[in-house]
């Protein structure tokens, strides 16, 4: 098997809010910027999270997302195969046909088998468990919600006044009239 940045991020994705859930719906921007992942690149993972019920999204001011499922119910291997990782070192996809009208190649047995212990060992690890590792490991996780402001904390720009023609015909009107 060759698990690609695609499962990985989403397992660290899940982590992280699995981990700070509990203070409100977790942004995807704010996962970003802790686990230095693209935010659109994010966005496409956790669509596919949703439409897998691993997620729950809140839109609007506060919104964000939050685990579809409780932590302890939601394996590894859920996460990677929503997000449409293949589990399979075989050549052939588990197909058979490695050699192609051949038949299977003399090792398709090895790593059939593989995949069936890969498979079985990321269904045996669940996302609480890779949670209570952080948290074993001294994570530290804001207890407080994040701040929300109503208003931009950027400072209101007013339009500058100007008094001068606005087109070129205003323009030429100007010096007929001087």
């Amino acid at each position: 098997m060759r698990l690609t940045t695609k499962g990985r991020f989403a397992v660290t994705a899940m982590i992280d809010l699995a981990l700070r859930q509990n203070n409100g719906p977790v942004t995807l921007a704010a996962i970003s910027q802790r686990q230095q992942i693209s935010l659109s690149y994010l966005e496409q993972l956790f669509g596919k999270l949703r439409r897998h019920d691993l997620v729950e999204s809140t839109r609007g001011p506060g919104g964000g997302y939050s685990l579809g499922r409780k932590a302890a119910d939601i394996t590894v291997a859920d996460i990677i195969v929503s997000v449409d990782e293949p589990i399979d070192a075989t050549h052939c996809g588990g197909k058979e046909n490695c050699l192609g009208e051949s038949g299977r190649c003399m090792t398709h047995e090895l790593w059939s088998s593989l995949n069936q212990r890969m498979v079985e060992f990321l269904d045996s690890v669940t996302l609480q468990k890779l949670v209570d590792d952080q948290l074993a490991k001294g994570i530290e996780i804001e207890n407080k919600p994040a701040i929300r402001r109503a208003i931009s904390s950027m400072p209101v720009v007013k339009p500058i006044r100007v008094n001068a023609p606005n087109s070129v015909f205003a323009l030429g009107n100007a010096f007929v009239k001087s």
